[in-house]
């Protein structure tokens, strides 16, 4: 999105700024907060700008957080619809919230972190007030990942969740037989598994294109999309369902 910012010229001692010539950016990857002061930005009416707005109001949740979240919500409901989301190193668990927004039939949501963050009942709470049917469908489980339960028929999904973190996401999945969405990042080289095609490809992509054999080999049909490259360059979105 280009916004241009129209003003009178401004005399500044003995230099002349035309405002009117000066484009602004709004970046979709900044880690700037969302306030009220954002509100403007969002005056539609799209189920997107309505979250957008009630995540303003909520002031605890960073810009990106709300597009990367968007974006892999609504790529994977194309895909995966029904059963219980399980949101796995959640952070504040919009993902979990969007992803019932969406579809209507997930009974509830599970976000699990080694630790929920302070801010997360404040969205919990805004996004409630703002749609009371996901009053009591949002659960939160401080706990390591691996250590999680899931329940039958679950959507198991995480965001950028850093390193091997990611490869215990899909550990959970394959054990289990879930449904699975994961969008890497912060590929630990020296951890993670790159297949032996890192003298092909850079790494980042290698240990993704072995997750997605890996998933394959265990029976899984994949499927991989992208999200905007604006919101976040490590934007490689892993999809599978056990055939």
């Amino acid at each position: 999105m280009i916004f241009t910012t129209t003003a009178n010229v401004i005399d500044a001692g003995a230099v002349a700024y035309d405002c009117s010539a000066v484009t602004h950016t709004y970046n979709h990857a900044s880690r700037s907060v969302l306030n009220r002061f954002h509100l403007e930005r969002f005056p539609g009416e799209t189920l997107f700008d309505r979250i957008a707005r009630a995540v303003c109001r909520a002031e605890c949740l960073p810009r990106k957080e709300l597009y990367e979240a968007w974006e892999v919500a609504r790529r994977v409901r194309r895909r995966f619809r029904g059963g219980p989301v399980v949101d796995l190193a959640a952070g504040h668990g919009l993902l979990a919230h969007i992803l019932i927004l969406l579809d209507d039939t997930t009974p509830y949501a599970l976000c699990v972190d080694r630790r929920q963050p302070q801010s997360a009942d404040k969205l919990n709470k805004t996004l409630v007030e703002r749609w009371p049917r996901l009053d009591g469908r949002i659960r939160y489980e401080q706990n390591r990942l691996e250590k999680v339960a899931l329940p039958d028929d679950a959507l198991v999904v995480s965001v950028h969740a850093c390193g091997t973190l990611t490869d215990k996401v899909l550990d959970l999945a394959i054990d289990s037989g879930s449904r699975v969405a994961v969008l890497p990042c912060c590929h630990a080289l020296k951890r993670c598994d790159t297949g032996g095609v890192d003298g092909w490809v850079d790494g980042p992509l290698a240990v993704d294109l072995t997750r997605a054999a890996r998933l394959r080999q265990a029976g899984f049909q994949i499927h991989t999309q992208t999200i905007p490259g604006d919101v976040t360059p490590m934007n490689r979105l892993l999809m599978g369902r056990p055939t």
